[in-house]
């Protein structure tokens, strides 16, 4: 299992409904994406400030690294970018295999 962890900072001006239709946008390749099981979002919510201003983060499960990186330039994929991209001041994603205990 590989987990694909991003954080986004959105530009200043970005709107709320906007940052739900960006959010919303990525949820719709959940079952259109061979290998992308699933995905969870959600706003910064801790009292840390360690967020060094990312303001949102989400995480994608796909079965394999294979799937994920079928993923990348997956054109749905391309297609999601569009719609997020221009509205990121900045982002950062990580991606890790799922090690087993």
């Amino acid at each position: 299992m590989t987990r694909h962890y991003g954080m986004f900072q959105f530009k200043e001006g970005i709107s709320e409904a906007e940052i739900e239709n960006c959010f919303a946008t990525m949820q719709d390749m959940v079952g259109k994406i061979p290998g992308l099981l699933e995905m969870e979002h959600g706003p910064y919510d801790s009292t840390e400030g360690l967020n060094d201003g990312f303001t949102h983060g989400f995480i994608m499960t796909f079965d394999s690294p294979e799937s994920r990186e079928a993923y990348l330039p997956h054109p749905i994929h391309e297609k999601v970018k569009d719609v997020v991209v221009p509205k990121l001041e900045r982002v950062v994603v990580f991606d890790f295999n799922v090690q087993s205990k």
